[in-house]
């Protein structure tokens, strides 16, 4: 009997050591797979100059919840930002303010097009300083008291491509195209006209938004000009496909659109 005993108590024990070993074996393998993926990653988003603001936000936002990726940004001009992608630049992911340029991309195989998706809407205003008291509208721009107004380029500034082409659906343009001084990106435009350089200017009214030293007096009415779509995709040569594929599904996500629509945005 007492042998018996012995053996059974024996059992027990080396079954016991077993049953320890296996687990400390899935720890170990489980911390490694957790290693594995919380390695550090950095992504480039290149994005539109009117995306900054939103965007900053976002990205703190995500850095809580994915500590192992870095957000670097890349703002400007979408026109600009397509033509480097387009000659190679290293950039993970590409969030235009226009779809023509975006679909430059699609077309010449640099963004596969189901790795893409139009995500915003905007809409296009017209602002002054805010201390400007006798501009009311688009159709005062033709008034001689007014001596400048700014626009994106419109080559490389989806904005001002936008801009020019609601002035010419106003019959507005002709009389306006001498006075107008050109800028790099909307935040150019925003910033000649915050510091009264010109007299007005065309921006998206999400740029306005952030500014107390602006004024909308107008807004363009969206049968002027071609839908303002932001469409964003993964660059196909990046090397981090499944942290961009991440940021890119947390972009499409309720958390983070209620973001961009606090900044003006349309969800799409």
């Amino acid at each position: 009997m007492l042998k018996h005993l012995k053996l059974i108590c024996l059992l027990l024990l080396v079954t016991l050591f077993t049953v320890a070993c296996s687990s400390n074996e899935g720890e170990t393998a489980l911390k490694e797979t957790n290693n594995k993926e919380k390695e550090p990653v950095e992504l480039t988003i290149s994005a539109a100059a009117s995306l900054q603001d939103a965007m900053s936000e976002i990205d703190e936002m995500y850095a809580e919840q994915h500590p192992e990726t870095k957000l670097t940004f890349n703002f400007g001009g979408s026109g600009s930002l397509q033509q480097q992608i387009s000659q190679g630049a290293p950039v993970d992911l590409f969030f235009s303010a226009a779809e023509d340029k975006f679909d430059i991309l699609v077309e010449e195989g640099s963004i596969a097009k189901e790795d893409g998706v139009d995500l915003l809407g905007n809409s296009l205003v017209l602002i002054t300083p805010a201390d400007e008291k006798n501009l009311t509208g688009f159709t005062d721009l033709t008034k001689k008291e007014v001596e400048q107004i700014s626009l994106g380029t419109p080559e490389s500034v989806p904005a001002g491509a936008y801009g020019v082409e609601s002035l010419k659906n106003m019959g507005l343009w002709n009389e306006l195209e001498a006075k107008t001084v050109y800028a790099k990106d909307v935040r150019q435009v925003l910033s000649y006209v915050e510091t009264g350089n010109v007299n007005a200017g065309i921006v998206y009214k999400t740029d306005a938004l952030v500014s107390d030293k602006v004024e909308i007096i107008d807004t363009a009415d969206a049968d002027t000009h071609t839908p303002i779509i932001y469409p964003v995709g993964i660059v196909k040569d990046t090397k981090n496909y499944d942290a961009a594929k991440e940021f890119y599904t947390f972009l499409q996500s309720d958390e983070a659109l209620k973001v961009f629509e606090e900044y003006g945005f349309t969800a799409q």
